[in-house]
C-alpha cells in the first residue's frame, strides 16, 4: 500500500463528495490532523478504519486500499460488448457496457463468457408480423432453466426473463441482425448469430 497514491485518493473522494477534512474526521471518530496527515501520504489510516471510510468515500475497499481509480476504457456503447453476470444463489441478473465489479448474495461474481450454441442447442426463430418469435426445446425445471434471452444488437439490447416450468417463448421485435444469448446455470451463455 502505498501512502502517497492511497492519500490522493482519499482527498479526491472527499473533495468529489464535498466534504471537509472536519466533516470527513467527525464521520470516522477521529482528528481532521489524522485526515490531513493522511492526504499528505504522511501516514494512513489504521486498518480498523478502511471499512468505513471505504463505506464514506463509496468505493471499493480493494481499490481504496490500491490507491487506484482509473476509468474504465470506453466500449463505444456498442450492445455487442455488453458482460452478463448472473449470481448462482438467487438467479439474479447484472448487464454492463464496460468493466466492472459486481457482486450478488456476498460473492463476487465474474463476466459470463458467451459460448456458440452447438447446432442441438440453438433456439429456433421465426419472423411473425415485424417480430421473432423464439422457442426451445430446453427443459424449464427448477434446477436447470434457460432465465433470460437477450437480443444484442449494436445500439440496444433487449433482456427477457424467463421462470422454470414456463414454456421457454420470447417475443423480440425483429431486426436486421445481431446477437441471440440466453443463459442456464448447466449450459452457462449462449449465443447465436441471427
Amino acid at each position: 500500500m502505498d501512502n502517497r497514491k492511497l492519500g490522493e485518493m482519499i482527498r479526491a473522494l472527499r473533495r468529489e463528495m464535498d466534504l471537509t477534512q472536519r466533516e470527513l474526521a467527525q464521520a470516522l471518530g477521529v482528528t481532521d490532523k489524522a485526515v490531513s496527515k493522511w492526504e499528505r501520504g504522511l501516514g494512513c489510516p489504521d486498518v480498523s478504519y478502511l471499512p468505513e471510510l471505504s463505506q464514506i468515500l463509496g468505493v471499493d475497499l480493494a481499490r481504496l486500499l490500491q490507491g487506484d481509480l482509473t476509468p474504465n476504457e470506453i466500449v463505444g456503447g456498442n450492445m455487442k460488448k455488453m458482460k452478463y453476470y448472473a449470481c448462482p444463489v438467487c438467479g439474479g441478473l447484472s448487464f454492463c457496457t464496460g468493466a466492472a465489479e459486481v457482486s450478488c448474495c456476498g460473492r463476487k461474481l465474474s463476466p459470463l463468457e458467451p459460448q456458440k450454441a452447438a447446432e442441438g442447442e440453438k433456439l429456433t426463430v421465426e419472423a411473425i408480423e415485424n417480430d421473432w418469435y423464439v422457442t426451445g426445446d430446453h427443459p424449464m425445471r427448477k434446477e436447470d432453466y434457460v432465465s433470460f434471452v437477450a437480443f444484442a444488437a449494436g445500439d440496444r439490447l433487449q433482456v427477457v426473463k424467463q421462470y422454470p416450468e414456463w414454456d421457454l417463448q420470447v417475443r423480440i421485435p425483429g431486426r436486421s441482425h445481431g446477437m441471440l444469448l440466453w443463459y442456464s446455470q448447466r449450459q452457462g451463455l449462449r449465443y447465436q448469430l441471427v
